[in-house]
């Protein structure tokens, strides 16, 4: 009997070793698992810069850095060819820096407006709406771009400015002059804080608003040559971006929660000095991230430049003149493409893996900027 229980004990102590081997065994080709799915992307990522490099480096060695980096004679299919890529990269920054200019003004006091001043059920309508921008292809929006709103622009292009000027301009100066008023209301002397939020806002209000007007009056008397520009392109990139920075910006604000709001409200803080001060500096990484991963689609966009951009090589004159034609990387990449494909191994190819290479990096080095800053930002919230 005795040896029977020990029989039955040894053999489950087995079938429990071998149990536990087992889970051992899954639980480590499970973590092998996930290791493989989580460093694919990286491997990937890693793959496309070897293979960018691979057939970028036989241009320098063939043609040099100071003419692709100094030059703006961009004849590729000429003899001798030339590959000065200064006006395309000029180009680039040019229709990228007015898309921030359109974008990040209204995503940021849009992403504001939703996240503290718009009633929750308004919110909830208003911001599947412009997150709907995100779901249009971009091919649409470059339609748009250059059968109706080029045209549009090169007709009344002075009076779709001062309309576009007045549209942007209006409402974030009423919501600066009402956070100035704000904040002056209480430190002011009593003669003037008696006027009141509003009566202050009104009273600064004047010489502000004379002054979009006049600005917005001068661009009547533009005439444009060409609707195919870099404005044409900066306005839809910054609409196109639109989505983006609302959309993490808002989020951003929602996370920093109530119990910051409640305290700065407990302490005498007004609403403005609550946002101003509490929680736009608390969700300032986010915000930050948002305008990064803005900037990066307009950096990165193709169809809307090729199509809109009027894709002259050539630095505009005189400088930041965003109503001449433009021409971009990425446009650029695309539309040699065809043309390079026949030739195979000459500089014309491989001058196309160049301007890839430098797209990388540019996108890289936003990445390692926005990752420094949202970093930086974790170290002085934890101390």
């Amino acid at each position: 009997m005795a040896d029977t229980r020990f029989i039955i004990q040894r053999n489950s102590l087995i079938i429990s070793a071998r149990a536990n081997r087992l889970r051992r065994l899954a639980a480590l080709g499970g973590r092998g698992i996930l290791l493989l799915i989580t460093s694919s992307s990286a491997l990937v990522i890693l793959f496309i810069f070897y293979f960018i490099i691979k057939d970028a480096l036989p241009f320098f060695q063939l043609r040099g850095l100071k003419e692709f980096f100094t030059s703006t004679a961009w004849y590729p299919s000429s003899s001798p060819a030339s590959f000065g890529a200064t006006s395309i990269f000029v180009g680039s920054g040019l229709v990228t820096l007015g898309a921030i200019l359109v974008s990040v003004p209204l995503g940021v006091t849009a992403a504001v407006c939703l996240s503290d001043m718009l009633p929750f059920s308004l919110r909830q309508l208003v911001k599947p709406v412009i997150e709907m921008l995100a779901a249009i292809p971009s091919v649409a929006f470059g339609f748009f771009a250059l059968v109706v709103f080029a045209p549009q622009l090169q007709e009344r292009g002075g009076t779709i400015l001062s309309v576009a000027w007045w549209m942007i301009t209006a409402p974030v100066a009423f919501l600066m002059l009402w956070i100035v008023s704000s904040v002056l209301s209480s430190r002011l002397p009593e003669r003037i804080r008696s006027m009141g939020r509003l009566g202050l806002a009104a009273a600064l209000a004047a010489p502000t608003f004379w002054g979009i007007w006049f600005v917005g009056r001068s661009f009547h008397a533009l005439e444009i040559s060409s609707g195919a520009n870099a404005l044409n392109v900066s306005i839809i990139l910054g609409i196109m971006a639109l989505p983006t920075i609302v959309s993490v910006s808002e989020d951003a604000l929602q996370s920093v929660g109530g119990e910051l709001r409640e305290g700065a409200y407990a302490l005498g803080a007004t609403r403005t000095e609550t946002m101003l001060r509490i929680v736009i500096p608390a969700a300032k990484s986010g915000i930050c991230a948002a305008i990064i991963l803005g900037i990066m689609r307009a950096i990165g966009e193709t169809m809307v430049v090729w199509m809109a951009s009027g894709n002259a090589a050539q630095i505009p004159r005189p400088w930041f003149n965003v109503l001449e034609p433009v021409r971009t990387l990425t446009a650029t990449i695309a539309g040699e493409t065809g043309e390079a494909d026949h030739v195979t191994g000459s500089a014309r190819y491989h001058v196309l893996f160049a301007m890839a290479l430098c797209l990388l990096v540019i996108s890289y080095a936003f990445n390692y900027v926005s990752d420094r800053i949202v970093r930086r930002t974790s170290r002085i919230g934890r101390a």
